[in-house]
């Protein structure tokens, strides 16, 4: 993904593209997937870089959902239960298995967990990752060594997956790439053009590294903007009725000593109705969430004191070793573009996590909502969608069976590259010609600087922030860690991408200040 080479190919287009998607996070690329490996000519514009807004701020899941099970919503649950065996099966450098226990301190909850998560075994059918059972106190530790024991009487163990929700996504844009798509970041969508009658035929567009302004056109235009999906749409009409409830979503970030082993705990019933998740994650434990509406959605939106608290206070029950703001090694807050229910006000936590697709009166094409297991499904309904909207040639969905960008069965032997799946070959042969590139960043994270060139090179990281908030996790693993690295990792991408000393300093100086947003100490 070189975007100088995306960029000429826009300019040098002289007609229309098949479909302009707008956005690119888990939806807007996986609708670029499925577009392009469908044969159609594929443009993908992102406002700011791939991925950041909610796309790299998940729980790190790749789940059926145990919680819209209890909520009766059996059919996203299979939808999704569906799409996560797929995932394994297309992109099983990124997917894993991940074992989950839900602990028991009361008599009445491994009968009552038992039975249901057998149920979400069944659903899952063909596609399930391992089958549930009951586990005796002995078990139940053996396997969270670091429970709190007080009351505990066992568990109940089930399976799920989990993903680096950034990685693949920047996958999954390689893989839109490896099939023609072209993808662009740092491009916002600043209106969009119509027809004499009104009708929606492509984009303004505006570069921000070079200034130009691009003209774009397109048989159909797709609104793939998450959180801010309404901002697109009031391009089209200015009096559009707003469809999202944005609600927020906290996560907190310790030590991997807080849940040792490598299995997670899954609390189905918190104090405020959510279900609570301890994940190991790169290394460390990762603990959310919450559920807060919020009035306006931003890209960095910032932790609630309460929610801050509410994780300290829930873990604290669970853990036996609490956890206190000290230990905290990053925070970081994501926002879930959940659509509005037509009833009165509603917990955001109850809102559907379906996704809708809407066609307004000026054709703007817009699919928001889901969650991002399910993103897969999503882009065929929507490409299927657009196929009828514009007109275009019926080719059928490929997407199943597609492997992923990276694909790679066995990663053991490729230690902590094994997110890149067969990309770490050529890391390893960049670390092997330049020895500095092959030292470690920083002694807490496993990062080296061949990473930093990759990402330059290869997966369209442009700054200091992209590069470690989402093309390496440092930001999100250990904020003071990532600023510790802020300067060596600058220098790489100045080299790499040809920018000044100046350049350096004001990276250095805008990265500090994001993490310092990241960072409770």
């Amino acid at each position: 993904m070189n975007r100088e080479h995306m960029i000429a190919r826009i300019a040098h287009r002289t007609t229309p593209w098949d479909i302009v998607v707008i956005g690119g996070g888990a939806t807007g690329v996986g609708v670029a997937v499925d577009a392009a490996t469908r044969g159609f000519d594929v443009l993908l514009l992102e406002a700011k870089d791939f991925g950041k807004g909610t796309s790299s701020r998940s729980t790190k899941l790749v789940h059926g959902g145990v919680r819209y099970l209890e909520q009766g919503n059996v059919s996203l649950v299979m939808e999704a239960l569906k799409e996560r065996g797929l995932l394994r099966q297309n992109a099983p450098h990124l997917v894993r298995d991940l074992a989950f226990v839900v602990p028991n301190y009361s008599w009445w909850e491994a009968p009552f967990y038992g039975i249901g998560l057998k149920l979400y075994d069944m659903l899952a059918g063909k596609y399930g990752f391992g089958k549930s059972r009951v586990l005796s106190y002995e078990e139940t530790l053996e396997r969270l060594p670091t429970l709190q024991t007080e009351g505990l009487r066992g568990g109940v163990v089930y399976y799920d997956g989990q993903f680096d929700d950034a990685r693949l996504l920047i996958h999954l844009a390689a893989t839109a790439a490896d099939h023609g798509a072209a993808l662009v970041n740092y491009m916002p969508v600043t209106d969009l053009l119509k027809d004499e009658e009104g009708y929606i035929d492509g984009v303004i567009a505006h570069d921000d590294e070079s200034g130009t302004e691009h003209r774009i056109q397109a048989q159909v235009v797709i609104n793939a903007t998450g959180m801010f999906t309404d901002h697109i749409r009031q391009m089209a009409d200015p009096e559009t009725v707003p469809m999202i409830e944005p609600s927020q979503g906290i996560h907190l970030v310790f030590e991997r000593s807080f849940l040792e082993g490598d299995t997670a705990i899954m609390v189905p019933h918190t104090s405020d109705g959510r279900v609570m998740f301890a994940i190991p994650w790169h290394g460390h434990t990762l603990v959310g969430t919450t559920d807060t509406p919020i009035e306006e959605p931003s890209y960095e939106p910032r932790p609630f004191e309460q929610e801050i608290q509410f994780i300290l206070d829930t873990a604290a029950l669970y853990l036996s070793r609490p956890p206190k703001r000290s230990d905290v090694l990053s925070v970081y807050v994501g926002i879930r573009p959940l659509v509005r229910s037509g009833g009165p006000a509603a917990k955001t936590s109850s809102l559907s996590r379906d996704h809708t697709i809407h066609v307004d009166n000026s054709g703007l094409l817009t699919i928001t909502g889901g969650k991002w297991t399910t993103y897969r499904h999503m882009a065929e309904d929507c490409v299927d969608h657009a196929i009828t909207l514009g007109r275009l040639r019926e080719e059928p969905c490929v997407t199943k069976t597609l492997k992923i960008h990276g694909y790679r069965k066995d990663t053991e032997d490729l230690g902590s590259l094994w997110i890149y799946g067969s990309d770490a070959d050529a890391i390893r042969d960049i670390a092997a010609r330049d020895s500095k590139l092959g030292a470690p960043l920083h002694p807490d994270l496993p990062y080296i600087g061949a990473e930093i060139a990759w990402a330059a090179r290869q997966d369209m990281a442009r700054t200091v922030e992209d590069a470690l908030a989402r093309r390496t996790r440092a930001l999100f693993l250990d904020a003071q860690a990532a600023t510790e690295m802020v300067l060596p990792t600058a220098r790489i991408l100045a080299e790499e991408l040809h920018r000044s000393e100046d350049w350096i300093t004001q990276q250095v100086s805008e990265f500090k200040t994001l993490a310092s947003q990241y960072s409770l100490r």
